[in-house]
């Protein structure tokens, strides 16, 4: 078995496995956790619609802190749009979910996923400047913050030299592209990089805690 076999066969296909097994353990862990009683008398319902609204709210920063946060933010949506972009509407991307999903759907130009995929590693080479450079963060900011930003990266750079070869095998290249997505799949469930499918039942729960409360979401 050859490298490109192995990425594509045992590999993908291992780091799947964990991927789904690890998110679920996220989950359940989440749900299973002993909840304080709160014998305080609810304001408001907290219900669904709480939970919806901040998962909106809190996609945009307060009006106080715009200013300040604008550089990261704009920077941080670049390297997260150029990030679905490349996953999501590349059409080498979309034939391998077809395989099975069962269904495909319109893809992007590779000119312009190229742009995008470009635009998403100098955001987040920007983005990991700043984390550097800015003693708080750099403070703040653990292994796992590197080691998220490393695995996130990886895969759209070793994509990006497939199309630019840089005198390689263009095999040896596409196997190390997969076991860098193999990594990002193993990691996710378990690092800070969680918040892909986190952020929506931590927002949302924040959400319906602060309606029941009568905060100001």
């Amino acid at each position: 078995m050859d490298l490109l076999e192995f990425a594509k066969g045992p590999a993908l296909q291992v780091a799947a496995y964990i991927l789904v097994a690890g998110s679920i353990w996220r989950l359940v862990g989440i749900l299973l956790l002993k909840e304080k009683p709160d014998f305080s008398e609810p304001r408001q319902s907290g219900g669904l619609l709480a939970a919806l609204k901040v998962i909106y709210t809190r996609s945009f920063t307060a009006s106080p802190f715009k200013r300040a946060t604008l550089y990261p933010k704009m920077m941080a949506y670049v390297m997260h749009l150029g990030l679905f972009a490349v996953v999501f509407l590349f059409v080498p991307h979309i034939m391998f979910f077809e395989g099975f999903l069962g269904f495909e759907w319109p893809g992007l130009p590779n000119s312009v996923i190229f742009f995008l995929g470009v635009a998403a590693v100098v955001s987040g080479i920007a983005l990991l400047v700043r984390r550097i450079t800015n003693p708080v963060l750099r403070l703040i900011s653990n292994f796992d913050d590197y080691f998220s930003w490393f695995v996130t990266l990886f895969p759209i750079v070793t994509g990006l030299l497939i199309s630019v070869r840089m005198g390689f095998r263009y095999e040896t290249l596409l196997a190390i592209h997969i076991l860098s997505v193999a990594l990002l799949m193993i990691w996710l469930p378990f690092g800070k990089l969680g918040h892909t499918f986190l952020v929506f039942v931590t927002r949302g729960t924040t959400g319906m805690v602060f309606e029941r409360r009568g905060a100001k979401t």
